[in-house]
């Protein structure tokens, strides 16, 4: 009797997992196809840009594309491997993003803000492979694949600020170029976490003023500290 109710109990499980299996891939496949629907429909709307303005708006499309690709992956088959590889291909379109951006730059600022991308890339990458080797530890018992899980956002989440914080510290540098007080070779730039980071020499304290200001206004930028010195 115990055997028959064991096989019995057996035979449910086996078909709940698949059951279940079976609406994740169809969830999976729904939330997939409407973020390559979106995609185009964004893409669709760049049209009625101009120049490097279009291309840049057609590359925001990808990376919303890979972000609403990993999201369903991370909800639907939160697989190590799965995961890597949509993680891999939003790093890949936050990096063309950033550096079609900077194409809106020259001299010393657009080479400083290809700089910085490029540095984002690596580091996005580097955190993909950190991910992939405790996965592999991890994914034989239920515990390890709640750690791998809690791992894979842990990256995601670093990634995603470590370019951000790029971004902040390019769009900075832009305003610095733009700006006809303030010269952008003066003035280094870093930004951690949203805390915006100057230091070098200006000519005046106006010019120091400003730039400060300057930086304040940027979106996503929580703090600005000012090492900044006058030359004499």
């Amino acid at each position: 009797m115990k055997k028959i109710l064991c096989m019995s109990l057996a035979a449910l499980f086996s078909t709940s997992f698949a059951v279940a299996q079976a609406a994740d891939n169809d969830a999976y496949k729904a939330a997939k196809d409407k973020a390559e629907s979106d995609y185009k429909v964004a893409k669709d709307n760049c049209k009625s840009l101009k120049g490097n303005a279009e291309d840049i708006c057609k590359d925001e499309a990808k990376v919303a594309e890979a972000r609403a690709i990993l999201d369903a992956t991370k909800q639907h088959q939160n697989t190590p491997k799965d995961v890597e590889k949509a993680q891999r291909k939003l790093a890949d379109a936050e990096y063309d993003l950033a550096k079609e951006r900077c194409d809106d730059m020259s001299g010393s600022a657009k080479s400083a803000c290809k700089s910085d991308a490029k540095s984002a890339h690596k580091t996005a990458l580097a955190n993909l492979g950190t991910t992939s080797t405790t996965a592999a530890i991890a994914q034989d018992t239920r515990e390890a694949g709640t750690n791998l899980a809690n791992t894979t956002r842990e990256a995601t989440s670093d990634t995603r600020s470590a370019m951000s914080d790029t971004m902040i510290t390019t769009k900075v540098k832009a305003e610095y170029a733009a700006d006809p007080l303030v010269k952008a070779m003066d003035v280094h730039v870093e930004t951690q976490k949203g805390v915006v980071m100057l230091s070098g020499f200006v000519p005046s304290k106006a010019e120091a003023d400003k730039a400060i200001e300057l930086a304040r206004k940027i979106e996503g930028v929580q703090e600005v500290k000012s090492s900044l010195q006058i030359k004499k």
